[in-house]
């Protein structure tokens, strides 16, 4: 996967935005404010960082070595996952899927009723 493929992905989820809040080179994706995936621009390995569950976190990085505690994110809930390694398109573009639906599910109520009127 590359940064146009991650970029485009992430961006084809009801009401998800991106934006540079911190500097000019980390990419971030959020839905309704929130964060569920940024990417440092300009790095050699293209990576992601995605928010999960504690436990699913801990799972990831036992089972897969391009899967590492979230670089500069609470690691508790954050994991960052090489894109340039083994792991399938398939299968990183279900990790972002899972980070997603982990914010959303975070969201109000009011939020997620939203969410679910977007583009109607």
């Amino acid at each position: 996967m590359n940064i146009e493929q991650l970029r485009e992905y992430c961006l084809q989820f009801p009401a998800s935005e991106e934006c540079f809040p911190f500097d000019d080179k980390t990419l971030v994706f959020k839905v309704k404010g929130k964060m569920f995936a940024l990417t440092y621009l300009y790095k050699s390995e293209l990576k992601v960082n995605l928010k999960f569950s504690e436990d699913y976190c801990l799972k990831l990085r036992e089972e897969y070595s391009e899967i590492e505690p979230g670089f500069h994110m609470h690691k508790k809930y954050w994991n960052t996952v090489n894109l340039t390694g083994n792991l399938s398109d398939d299968f990183i573009k279900n990790l972002i899927k899972v980070s997603y639906k982990e914010v959303v599910n975070k969201l109000t109520n009011k939020q997620r009723s939203e969410l679910q009127n977007f583009g109607n």
